[in-house]
């Protein structure tokens, strides 16, 4: 699923409750993380819950990265899948300049998650940059 396309779907729901619900089915649909990934090398810090995110580069100078990532907690879950569709398969060079914030205020994030879990979000988003920005400086 699209960035684009979970914007729309956001849209159409009227009440938090639903976007909640949507939040969660998003997350349901992340590909299966390898359990061997869950370690402390692709633990993302700074989030309540456990986060995990994985890489892989295609290409030299300014690959496409592609991400996978999981949670232990449903609604993060479904942060983590909106993260990677704003994120994943997109060259390192669009990722480090990829206006996230715009994004996850036109969905209405910040007003409707918890401190803890606006933290955690920006970890997630931290961590996905700084893996481009590494692909990038080779």
């Amino acid at each position: 699923m699209t960035i684009d396309e979970i914007i729309e779907n956001f849209e159409l729901l009227d009440d938090w409750e639903d976007r909640y619900k949507y939040l969660i089915e998003l997350g349901d649909q992340l590909e299966p993380f390898p359990a061997g990934k869950q370690d402390a090398a692709h633990k993302v810090q700074g989030c309540v819950s456990q986060v995990w995110i994985d890489s892989e580069a295609e290409g030299s100078g300014d690959p496409v990265i592609h991400y996978r990532g999981t949670s232990d907690a449903h609604i993060v879950r479904g942060l983590i899948a909106v993260t990677l569709a704003l994120f994943s398969d997109r060259k390192a060079s669009e990722i480090v300049k990829t206006d996230h914030q715009a994004v996850f205020d036109r969905l209405g994030l910040a007003e409707h998650i918890t401190p803890q879990r606006s933290n955690g979000l920006r970890s997630m988003v931290q961590r996905v940059k700084d893996i481009a920005a590494a692909e990038l400086a080779g």
